[in-house]
């Protein structure tokens, strides 16, 4: 069985397969936010797109304390013996009051005359939901490296990524068969049910993992500041650069996140069960991304080249969504979707291991929480930036600014895929200089995350 040897006396694999729970709740989530919400919100609301991704974008207002949020929970002070616990059990709570409020949001954007009270409780609910998932996620995988022995954290690392793609994958393909027929009432109990849902996964995840200790959690040792922990950081060589360019390529890939079913629905003429599809095939490429960085790394392929190679793949993914507009061409709109996730997968894996490369003995959890923090918040600003520009072009090519050829709302979104493409040409100017430094020890970090292992 795939990751079985994850799997130890200490954790068996039937409780850590139940603990992976929680990643498919998070999966679940962003495929709501990202994926369904978003086109049915521009599409079928007529929505302006640049209000979408604003609301889209703010969830990740809270990324940037991704770190903080994994050092204070290291850090918990508790009578009752827990340091996760009260962290995954409140952001579920955020998560599933986000998710509960947002059908009635949704109904107040339908009138004119509620419209910006629908907005206000549209963006609350968006920032239970994200900020939820990062505080549940972030304190999970924490839980997850707490209880597994030292030499299966990294199939346990992996596992629990591969669960949030297989997560996401199984969420779009079911919430896009349920809204095959859209009407209203059918997305109102698809929501509905994915908070209910969330609750249950994330009870069942947690149940009776976590070892009460209060030895550890009322100890009175005093603890380094955050701001003396960071700074000593990034003062290590290479890594302000190595930062830089994972918030270029996180923007990069991240503008189209609001975009790509709204563009297959209004340019290609998709239903909203197709356009959710688009979110499955993102999820299978990234899993082949996977596959491959495990072999890739398993023969000493630098992580920081593998990186480079995903900003490759995503140029030509980015190529191929432009192209489908012209052509009217479904299939390589979904083909293009497809190798986003491949090149966002391999970007990922590759700086994820680099991160790890800077990890000591007493920074890992700040160096793994820079990398997601850089990441998430990047790619907030690139979803913001991405509805914010589409809408901006459109309105100028409609009103015949630049011509009658470009007068048409593609235009808008093309202008963004190619934005995209730049920035993702930048990205690999400044990954440049460092790849190849500190190979060796790069290529260890691979070996120990696990991913030579990639059951294909």
């Amino acid at each position: 069985m795939p990751f079985a040897d994850a799997a130890s006396s200490e954790l068996p694999l039937g409780r850590l397969l139940r603990l992976a729970l929680f990643q498919v709740s998070v999966g679940l989530a962003a495929v709501l936010l990202n994926g369904t919400l978003n086109r049915v919100l521009i599409v079928e609301l007529d929505t302006p797109a640049w209000i979408v991704a604003l609301m889209i974008a703010i969830p990740l207002l809270v990324a940037p304390f991704r770190a903080l949020i994994g050092y204070r929970s290291d850090t918990h002070r508790s009578v009752l013996g827990w340091r996760r616990v009260p962290y995954i059990w409140f952001g579920t709570l955020a998560q599933f009051g986000g998710l509960a409020i947002m059908p009635f949001a949704l109904i107040l954007i339908t009138r004119p005359d509620t419209f910006i009270a629908g907005v206000s409780a549209a963006c609350l609910s968006f920032l239970l939901t994200g900020s939820g998932m990062h505080v549940t996620q972030t304190a999970g995988l924490a839980l997850a490296t707490d209880i597994a022995p030292d030499d299966k954290r990294p199939r346990v690392v992996a596992m629990l990524y591969v669960m949030l793609l297989v997560g996401m994958m199984l969420a779009a393909f079911t919430i896009g068969n349920l809204l095959i027929d859209f009407t209203a009432t059918k997305l109102v109990q698809v929501i509905q049910g994915a908070a209910a849902l969330t609750m249950a996964l994330n009870i069942i995840a947690l149940w009776k993992q976590e070892a009460r200790n209060t030895k550890i959690t009322m100890s009175n040792v005093v603890n380094p500041k955050f701001s003396v922990i960071w700074a000593s950081f990034t003062a290590q060589p290479d890594t302000k650069r190595l930062l830089l360019a994972i918030g270029l390529g996180a923007m990069a890939f991240a503008m189209q996140d609001a975009l790509l079913e709204p563009y297959g629905g209004q340019i290609l003429g998709l239903s909203v069960g197709s356009t959710t599809a688009l979110t499955g095939t993102w999820a299978i490429g990234a899993l082949i991304a996977f596959a491959y960085s495990g072999k890739r790394l398993a023969a000493g392929t630098d992580p920081l080249r593998l990186a480079g190679l995903g900003t490759v793949a995503g140029i030509a993914a980015f190529l191929m969504t432009i192209f489908a507009a012209p052509l009217m061409s479904a299939p390589l709109l979904f083909a293009g979707a497809t190798v986003i996730g491949f090149g966002t997968g391999l970007f990922s894996v590759g700086t994820l291991i680099a991160a790890m490369g800077l990890c000591r003995s007493d920074n890992a959890g700040l160096a793994l929480g820079a990398w997601g923090a850089v990441q998430a918040s990047c790619a907030g600003l690139g979803i913001a930036l991405g509805g914010l520009i589409r809408d901006g072009i459109a309105y100028f090519a409609l009103s015949d600014g630049m011509g009658a050829t470009l007068a048409d709302r593609a235009t808008g979104y093309g202008t963004v895929f190619f934005l995209e493409i730049l920035l993702l040409l930048v990205t690999m100017v400044v990954l440049g200089p460092v790849i190849g430094r500190d190979k060796q020890r790069l290529h260890g970090e691979s070996e120990s995350f696990g991913l030579s292992e990639f059951p294909t």
